[in-house]
């Protein structure tokens, strides 16, 4: 039976992907050896890393922009401490939008003096702050562009004044805008681009070098850059396997592409939610992720049965995170429209049956 992956993460990832990678862990380039075992200084894998940093950069718009990408370890949340390391001087501002705004807000507290810009938190994080009060003497302004856990997302971005730094973890490289309204982009791999071992951060390199503190050797953005993200031993399978991903995207035909069926997959979930008088969304509806969907039973008493409708139909990962419950549609870049549909006919099936 083919299984359709909703997790939140670590992510579905295509196909193809999947069986390159596995390929290069038995022989990688016609070496006779697996890509874990060559060194990461190795020109084989050299080239992969130069690949992955220039990809990032070509998907984004940010080529001869001023950026560099940078493939590090510690995933998003190590990221909470290092923005706020390289960048907090005196004052920065943050919106919180839910568990990974708290986490990165507590990380900056240590450095300097935190404004809370906004906050859904009022009413469970169900919606985006749209009145933000942004004072014109922070260091920059941080903010989360998509909520796995509530499934919500900006559906426009703030127009600061200020640098903008952004955790794009769970809907990098899924929809257009323009990037260079960013000063900081960072992203774990294991949400939409690669497993779970590797963090891109993209960064104006203009925006570095500007607070007094001593900032240690490993958490330094400008050290990375000045070492191509080799400073020490990278996460060589997650760095690979983001860039065929990276790859498999831009053949597709880049983000633009990409959305385009994001969307018809949003529209096509949304849908049966809303029209179904068993299931409730959970965000406000103008705020709702196009990467994930997040509802609920409107009676628990179908739980069960709902349950062995989604196991009998191949249905994988829906549970919703522990703090909201629920059942949450993880629907990251690989998913396929024919996942979503399978998903819509068994929702649309229990209506029937209850």
């Amino acid at each position: 039976m083919k299984k359709h992956n909703f997790s939140a993460g670590p992510c579905i990832l295509p196909h193809e992907v999947l069986q390159k990678a596995s390929e290069a862990i038995l022989n990688f380039n016609d070496s006779g050896l697996s890509l874990i075992e060559i060194s990461h200084r190795s020109k084989d894998f050299v080239a992969v890393m130069e690949q992955a940093q220039g990809l990032a950069l070509s998907l984004l718009g940010l080529e001869g922009k001023g950026y560099k990408a940078l493939f590090l370890h510690g995933g998003a949340s190590l990221e909470f401490l290092m923005v706020a390391y390289n960048l907090l001087n005196k004052k920065a501002a943050y919106v919180n939008t839910g568990t990974w705004s708290d986490k990165a807000i507590k990380e900056a507290k240590a450095f300097g003096e935190v404004v809370i810009a906004g906050s859904s938190k009022d009413d469970a994080f169900k919606y985006i702050p749209k009145n933000l009060n942004i004072p014109s003497d922070v260091d920059y302004l941080h903010i989360t562009s998509n909520n796995t856990i509530y499934g919500t997302q900006y559906q426009q971005f703030p127009e600061v004044s200020v640098p903008l730094v952004c955790d794009m973890s769970s809907d990098i490289f899924s929809r257009n805008t323009d990037f260079s309204k960013f000063d900081l982009i960072y992203a774990g791999a294991q949400k939409n681009m690669g497993p779970a071992g590797t963090t891109l951060v993209v960064v104006k390199e203009s925006i570095l070098g500007k607070v007094e503190r001593h900032i240690p050797s490993m958490l330094n953005y400008q050290l990375h850059i000045e070492k191509e993200s080799m400073f020490n031993t990278p996460a060589v399978f997650p760095v690979y396997v983001s860039m065929l991903t990276m790859q498999w995207l831009k053949d597709l035909g880049g983000i633009a592409a990409i959305e385009k069926i994001n969307r018809k997959k949003a529209r096509l979930i949304y849908s049966e939610i809303d029209l179904n008088p068993l299931f409730i969304g959970y965000a406000n509806k103008e705020d709702r992720s196009y990467m994930n969907a997040t509802f609920n039973l409107s009676d628990p008493v179908l739980e069960t049965r709902f349950n062995d409708m989604l196991k009998e139909g191949g249905i994988n990962g829906l549970n919703g995170h522990r703090s909201v419950g629920g059942y949450r549609a993880s629907m990251y870049n690989a998913l396929s429209l024919e996942s979503v549909g399978v998903l819509v006919d068994i929702m649309s099936d229990l209506e029937r049956k209850a």
